[in-house]
């Protein structure tokens, strides 16, 4: 089973040498008991001399491999760790969740990552979110937050928002893997290019179990409820500093959702708009985004 499980990761189709080198620079599998529940993340050392520490969360129902292609980039002058949130990916599951749970997740990662100052954490769509909780309790802790993608809005449009997103609770079986991995989508849907990039997500995305085949995450972990907290009171008040990056071509991200969040971060803070990218602009633009992404620390080592 092992042995199979291995074959159900391999890429099948076409892609470039830069994703091949990356996903040979594979990383470190960890796990850290945080309040009784495995979590699960991926290391990679600095190759050079470390200027800092990173810390990548995904987004709603992820897994620490949406970064496992792009770590590896960024590992060159940093320290490097992707988690999976507790109830996503191979964490274990909770009882109950809320943005105070997931930064637990996220501190006991730093902790057993030996992450000191700089540190820095970045997160994707609902991973932003909590970043914003973090950046909020403990900003004391951070040098920097960088929010990519994710719709702060407004109290009136974020309870618009969360009755319209879809249920996503219920989860449904597969007899076979390569069945399974037809039905994966991103969500919310988008076009994207590079399908070996959406395929490499959608084979981290499976697991199997006595039923069968499911995705890997706690229906408990993916009600509406995980988006009814007031995270642009967050967001305001994150003590350390702040960045956003977004994808010009993100159906989350319209002109009053980028103008409430601009004012959200302050005038100081880095607002970086990837061209020809949507919402998952990792998977659209992978080297345009470790690029905006170096810029924005580079500028915050020198001043």
């Amino acid at each position: 089973m092992e042995e199979r499980l291995d074959e159900c990761l391999m890429v099948q189709s076409d892609a470039p040498d830069w994703f091949h080198a990356a996903i040979a620079d594979a990383g470190e599998s960890r796990f850290v008991d945080v309040d009784g529940c495995a979590v699960h993340y991926l290391y990679w050392p600095a190759k050079e001399e470390a200027k800092g520490n990173l810390l990548l969360v995904h987004g709603g129902g992820g897994h620490a491999h949406w970064w496992s292609f792009l770590a590896p980039m960024l590992a060159k002058d940093l320290n490097v760790a992707a988690l999976c949130l507790s109830g996503m990916g191979d964490s274990g599951p909770r009882l109950t969740y809320d943005s105070d749970v997931r930064v637990s997740d996220m501190r006991g990662v730093i902790g057993d990552a030996n992450f000191v100052a700089p540190t820095y954490v970045l997160g994707h769509s609902f991973g932003g979110f909590m970043a914003s909780r973090f950046g909020q309790l403990y900003g004391c802790e951070l040098t920097g937050i960088i929010i990519v993608d994710s719709p702060i809005r407004p109290p009136e449009k974020r309870k618009d928002d969360v009755k319209r997103r879809p249920r996503m609770g219920n989860k449904r079986y597969y007899s076979d893997f390569n069945e399974a991995l037809k039905r994966f989508r991103l969500m919310p849907s988008q076009p994207c290019q590079n399908a070996f990039l959406v395929e490499h997500i959608g084979r981290h995305s499976l697991k199997l179990d006595a039923k069968g085949w499911c995705w890997k995450w706690d229906g408990g972990a993916m009600k509406n409820q995980r988006f009814g907290e007031p995270f642009h009171e967050y967001l305001a008040a994150v003590t350390c500093r702040k960045a956003f990056i977004y994808g010009e071509k993100s159906k989350l991200m319209d002109g009053d959702t980028l103008g409430f969040i601009k004012a959200l971060v302050g005038k100081e803070a880095p607002v970086i708009g990837i061209p020809e990218a949507h919402h998952h602009l990792m998977l659209d633009q992978p080297i345009a985004f470790v690029a905006a992404l170096r810029g924005v620390l580079t500028a915050w080592r020198h001043t």
